[in-house]
C-alpha cells in the first residue's frame, strides 16, 4: 500500500511498466470492466448543482482485489468530506467520491485514473458540465492529476500525491493545480511532487505548491490544517470565497518562477476570514 511503503522517485514507481506514464486515463479499456462499474458515489447532491467537488482516496501500487466498503484510505478522507460538505452547505455544490474497481493503480492499466474519468463522465451526465474541483490523496492525487484534463475539471487539490517522473502533465494546461505535501513524507516523495509541479507550470498549468512542515504521508500531524486548508482552497477554486492571498499570487506568477512551488502552509485558523 502506498500509505505504508515508500514509492521511489525518478520513475513510474517500483514494478511499473514503461508505458505507465502514457495512459490517457480514459473511462473504458479492455479487460477493465469499466462499462459495468458505477464509479460515482454521491455524498451531497442538491436538486440543481452549480458546481461539484469529487474526492479520491488513496490505494496501493499493485492490487487487483476489490476495495472493501470501508477501508483505511477512504476513512482517512471522511474528515475532508465533512469539512467540504459543511463549508459548501446551501450553495448548490454537489460532493461525491470515486469508487475504485481495484485497490491498486496496477501499472499501465492506471485503474484509479480510469475510474476517476468514469466518475467525471457520470457526474457530467447527471449535473451537466458544472465547474468541478478534484481533491485526491496519494494514489487518489495521482488519479486526479491524470484525469484533470476532463472538460468539467477547472481545478485540483492534490494531497501528498504520487507523482512519478514519467507521468504526463500536459492535460493540466489552463487548470489551477494546488499541491500540498508534508516534508516528513517518506511514502510519496515531496521532491517528486515539486518536479511534477515545475513540469506542469511549464506545460501551461497554474500551479501553487505548499509544504506542510512537520507532517507525513498519512496527514496525522497537523490534521486540522490539512482539513481547513483543503476546504478553503477548494471553495476558493470554486469561487465561493477568495483564495488565500499567497495562493492567488503564486498562481499568477510566470511559469519559470520557483517560488510558487514551495510555500510553507501556515497554521489554519478555525474560522476563515470571509
Amino acid at each position: 500500500m502506498l500509505d505504508g511503503a515508500k514509492v521511489n522517485g525518478g520513475g513510474a514507481g517500483p514494478g511499473a511498466t514503461a508505458g505507465e506514464g502514457t495512459g490517457a486515463g480514459t473511462s473504458t479499456g479492455p479487460g477493465t470492466g469499466a462499462a459495468a462499474h458505477r464509479a460515482l458515489r454521491w455524498q451531497v447532491r442538491p436538486p440543481v448543482a452549480r458546481a461539484a467537488v469529487l474526492v479520491l482516496h488513496g490505494g496501493e501500487e499493485h492490487n487487483l482485489a476489490r476495495p472493501r466498503r470501508f477501508n483505511l484510505p477512504l476513512l482517512r478522507m471522511h474528515g475532508f468530506l465533512r469539512a467540504l460538505a459543511r463549508e459548501t452547505a446551501g450553495q448548490d455544490v454537489a460532493v461525491a467520491t470515486v469508487r475504485y474497481r481495484h485497490r491498486g493503480w496496477n501499472g499501465a492499466r492506471a485503474d484509479a485514473a480510469r475510474d476517476a474519468s468514469t466518475a467525471l463522465d457520470e457526474l457530467t451526465a447527471a449535473l451537466g458540465r458544472v465547474p468541478t474541483v478534484l481533491v485526491g490523496h496519494s494514489m487518489g492525487g495521482r488519479a486526479a492529476l491524470r484525469a484533470g484534463g476532463h472538460p468539467a475539471v477547472t481545478g485540483l487539490v492534490a494531497l501528498a500525491p504520487w507523482c512519478p517522473a514519467a507521468d504526463p502533465c500536459e492535460q493540466l494546461a489552463d487548470r489551477d493545480v494546488l499541491l500540498l505535501h508534508g516534508d516528513r513524507d517518506t511514502v510519496t516523495l515531496p521532491a517528486d511532487t515539486h518536479a511534477f509541479a515545475a513540469r506542469s507550470r511549464a506545460a501551461g498549468a497554474r500551479v501553487c505548491g505548499y509544504t506542510v512542515t512537520g507532517s507525513g504521508h498519512a496527514m496525522l500531524q497537523r490534521i486540522p490544517d490539512w482539513h481547513r486548508a483543503t476546504t478553503r482552497l477548494t471553495t476558493g477554486l470554486l469561487g465561493l470565497r477568495p483564495l488565500p492571498a499567497e495562493t492567488a499570487s503564486a498562481l499568477a506568477l510566470p511559469p519559470a518562477s520557483p517560488e510558487a512551488l514551495t510555500l510553507p502552509l501556515p497554521r489554519q485558523p478555525r474560522t476563515a476570514t470571509p
